[in-house]
């Protein structure tokens, strides 16, 4: 799948608010760098991970809620 295909599900699943999907996209990435395991099959040391986390995002596999849940 394209990336820009990507991206339009992940604005899908936040209803289209750009800003939050950067905040999503913030937050997981640095999450991925510090050493959390991807919850796609995708390898951290060859994808980007502004990639894997778009990926998570547009599969439903992170939102603000997951977020939110990592952070506490």
């Amino acid at each position: 799948m394209r990336i820009e295909q990507i991206a339009s599900k992940a604005l899908e699943k936040v209803n289209f608010d750009r800003y939050l999907l950067s905040n999503i996209l913030f937050v997981r990435i640095d999450e991925l760098s510090r050493g959390a395991k991807p919850l796609v099959n995708k390898n951290v040391k060859s994808d980007k991970l502004s990639d894997i986390a778009l990926l998570e995002v547009a599969e439903g596999k992170i939102g603000l809620e997951k977020i939110e849940d990592f952070r506490n």
